[in-house]
């Protein structure tokens, strides 16, 4: 291992990579105490900072953008730690679109009710929501093209791909509207959870 990988850098980046989960729950949670009626069930995560809803530009900026900025950290910190090689270090930065998403949700927010069509703001969030998405998906089955992979973690990989797509596809189909908002955090929960346990597990022992 190079001597610049350092045991303190190698412990700040666990360190990080243990705190995304804390910090999503708390955005989440914590934005959600102040929507009245708002749903975890049923709503949108974009419906936190819906626009002309109560708190609208407070949680994007307080609390989006700060969880966005420390997805795109995290990704950065690991990156030199992390034995991905070939077209896989290409799907990792991909991921980036993951902090992109939640920093743009904040300046360019969904209408009430996170709508098909709607404002100019609400076009731009369904586009970039469908970026995020797809790309992400494609992000992830590069990483399971990387060299060097055990084919169990190939295999895992490719069905967070695929289950991350089957979410997005459901959550917007009006049958699965009443529980939409759980198969979009389950999607989320699947997807940062194996990524970060991934990534735990392949940081430098010392």
């Amino acid at each position: 291992m190079p001597a610049t990988y350092s045991a303190t850098r190698i412990r700040l980046t666990r360190i990080a990579i243990l705190a995304v989960v804390p910090a999503w729950l708390l955005m989440l949670f914590g934005s959600s105490a102040f929507k009245p009626g708002y749903s975890h069930v049923s709503q949108y995560i974009s419906e936190l900072n819906a626009i002309g809803t109560p708190h609208a530009w407070q949680i994007g900026l307080l609390g989006f953008v700060p969880f966005g900025l420390m997805l795109a950290a995290v990704l950065i910190v690991a990156a030199p730690l992390l034995p991905i090689r070939g077209i896989a270090r290409v799907g990792y930065w991909i991921l980036l679109l993951e902090a992109v998403a939640y920093i743009g949700s904040a300046f360019a927010p969904c209408d009430a009710g996170c709508p098909a069509d709607g404002s100019l703001s609400q076009q731009l969030h369904n586009l970039l929501g469908l970026l995020t998405y797809l790309g992400t998906c494609v992000g992830v089955v590069l990483l399971a093209c990387g060299t060097g992979l055990r084919s169990s973690t190939r295999a895992v990989l490719l069905v967070v791909a695929m289950l991350w797509l089957l979410l997005f596809f459901a959550m917007v189909l009006p049958p699965f509207e009443p529980i939409r908002g759980v198969l979009q955090r389950t999607g989320e929960a699947m997807l940062y959870s194996t990524l970060l346990t991934l990534a735990w597990r392949a940081l430098p022992r010392r």
